[in-house]
């Protein structure tokens, strides 16, 4: 029996360590680590490695549940296939393991309860963003171009002048300027 760990962050910024440090005092003798992949992903290529690794008797084991996915379906699928696999799971932070039913059916409430939580948050991230869009603010990086400046790239443009001439006039690049000539 192995206990195997795997962790994930979704985005190269994030740091694994907290995550590492508690899977190894988890008694983790190896653990597979996912850095920049999203948790709605279905493609996590260390998640797949730690997975095929695994062994009759061996317990995969998470620093948290959301870890392993943010899907409830994608989280009991994978504890389903390991329950057949007679591999264990374990998830430290809230104290999960599915040695036994009870363990089980509270992975199936906080597996619920995860998805619930994501769908929340990007529901209300859409309604943050619908708002601001009816107050004509729109997200994303803010433009380079003005409408006026926009403008008088066309008026150059029109007196013959080169992109890479314009955009040394108006501060921008000649890609920007480009974009804003079709736009």
């Amino acid at each position: 029996m192995a206990v195997i760990g795997y962790a994930r962050v979704s985005t190269v910024e994030q740091n694994l360590d907290l995550q590492l440090s508690a899977l190894k005092e988890a008694g983790a003798v190896r653990t597979y680590a996912d850095q920049g992949v999203s948790g709605t992903a279905t493609e996590r290529p260390e998640l797949t490695r730690a997975l095929d690794r695994l062994e009759s008797g061996d317990v995969l084991t998470v620093w948290k549940l959301d870890r392993l996915g943010r899907n409830t379906r994608h989280v009991l699928e994978v504890v389903e296939e390991l329950r057949k696999r007679e591999v264990g799971f374990r998830s430290v932070t809230e104290g999960l393991d599915t040695n036994g039913p009870m363990g089980t059916a509270m992975l199936t409430i906080m597996a619920a309860f995860a998805q619930l939580e994501r769908d929340t948050m990007v529901e209300r991230t859409r309604a943050g963003l619908a708002v601001a869009a009816l107050n004509n603010r729109h997200g994303g990086r803010p433009r380079k171009v003005d409408d006026a400046a926009a403008a008088r790239a066309a008026s150059l443009k029109a007196k013959g002048l080169s992109a890479s001439d314009i955009g040394k006039m108006l501060g921008v690049s000649r890609a920007t300027v480009y974009r804003y000539l079709a736009g």
